[in-house]
């Protein structure tokens, strides 16, 4: 079967679902494979729980003339996408980064709601399966699209672009993240600047934080560049208080009173109102926007339990993102600080002198307590708790009795830090 038919198909069953458990009447199965599962022996499950039609690409014993078979599911899916994306003639902006990617994603799109009817990744459906079902999320009536991608190895931001087509993008920071897949700190910088050479092959426009000079030096050559930043760029902001939530005062504009905890948040909130601007949408409308949106998803989150607060920005974590919380929970008035910290994947050979570091940083500053929880904390030589998992974490945390204590909570997402609190 042509894409084109398939397309046709799609127009007339625009509902795609991947997973049986979550399959409505009428929707498009793609029976994907991975590593523990094959969707394939899934197909006649999916066509008695009311299919439209699954698309297969293993021969099946089970006949029914709607069944469409393919060389390959995951590519298909794809190739609909970069089919879907070409009916559309308006801005596709794409967000990456090493940290903030999802936060800045999120305030993009509240931003641009405002005024122009935004379609966006739901929550973390940033990879090689998410981001074409996001594209195919997209419907007629959109004005303008805003697709997170996320990556862990070179050529994966390269190979999103081909479905995606951008035509502005963002890159929060390059830190580091996925050390191990992206073979470095260079291997980062390279993976993530795949974004800026697709826009500046294909004439876009990208938005840089112009206080980070490695964003500045992968922008150059472009066809037209926004920057925002603490001083010399279009957008100025500054914090303004950060004691509990983050204050963000504009140049020439708006102070801002986010619900964001972290002054990490600032070039977050800086982009937002930099692509709004550049999208024509009124100051006032700007700063209700980042005023009116609360994070979720344990995402630099207060959460207020008795008379103890919880820093809550456990979804991830990597040495750059760690250390900018550590570093902003210790410039935090608070009358009792306790550090609950879980360990940081992806590293490869550099996680045990990435911990290292954490732990040295950890030691500059006074905490009423530190918990350290799974990673490689446990092969360096420290005076702290450790615990082997979060749920050894949550048993000690329950027997605390904490009062007028504020606790920040982080780790990677394999640590599932969250379950601390539960």
């Amino acid at each position: 079967m042509q894409i084109q038919e398939l397309y046709s198909i799609f127009l007339q069953h625009p509902s795609i679902e991947t997973d049986t458990r979550k399959l409505k009447k009428g929707d498009l199965f793609f029976a994907l494979k991975g590593p523990t599962f094959n969707g394939n022996q899934f197909a006649e499950q999916a066509l008695q729980t009311g299919a439209a039609f699954v698309i297969v690409d293993e021969d099946l014993s089970y006949k029914d003339e709607r069944i469409i078979r393919t060389a390959d599911v995951l590519s298909t899916l794809q190739e609909l996408a970069k089919y879907h994306r070409q009916q559309f003639d308006i801005p596709f902006i794409a967000i990456t980064g090493s940290n903030g990617k999802t936060t800045t994603k999120e305030l993009v799109h509240e931003v641009l709601s405002t005024t122009y009817k935004t379609y966006t990744t739901k929550g973390n459906l940033n990879n090689h399966i998410g981001i074409p079902l996001t594209i195919l999320s997209v419907q007629k009536d959109a004005e303008i699209a805003v697709i997170e991608m996320g990556a862990n190895h070179q050529k994966e931001i390269e190979g999103y672009c081909i479905y995606c087509m951008p035509t502005h993008g963002i890159i929060t920071n390059i830190g580091k993240a996925h050390l191990e897949g992206f073979g470095g700190e260079e291997g980062v910088k390279k993976g993530k600047g795949e974004l800026f050479d697709y826009l500046r092959a294909h004439e876009g426009t990208v938005f840089i934080m112009n206080d980070y000079d490695h964003l500045k030096e992968i922008s150059k050559g472009m066809r037209e560049v926004i920057s925002y930043g603490t001083t010399n760029a279009d957008i100025v902001g500054t914090i303004n208080n950060s004691a509990e939530f983050l204050v963000v005062a504009i140049k020439n504009g708006p102070v801002i009173k986010t619900n964001l905890v972290g002054e990490y948040n600032l070039p977050n909130v800086l982009v937002a109102i930099a692509v709004g601007r550049y999208f024509k949408i009124a100051d006032e409308k700007i700063k209700a926007a980042l005023e009116n949106y609360t994070p979720s998803n344990s995402r630099s989150q207060l959460i207020e339990k008795g008379s103890n607060k919880i820093i809550l920005d456990a979804y991830n974590a990597n040495p750059t993102s760690m250390k900018a919380a550590i570093e902003n929970f210790a410039k935090m008035n608070a009358a009792k600080k306790v550090l609950l910290l879980g360990g940081m994947a992806e590293l490869g050979t550099e996680s045990l002198k990435e911990h290292e570091g954490i732990i040295a940083l950890i030691n500059k500053f006074k905490w009423d307590a530190v918990v350290l929880v799974g990673g490689d904390y446990n092969k360096i030589t420290n005076n702290f708790t450790y615990f082997n998992n979060s749920s050894e974490a949550k048993d000690w945390v329950q027997h605390q009795n904490f009062s007028n204590t504020t606790l920040l909570v982080k780790g990677s997402r394999s640590m599932q830090m969250e379950k601390v609190l539960e």
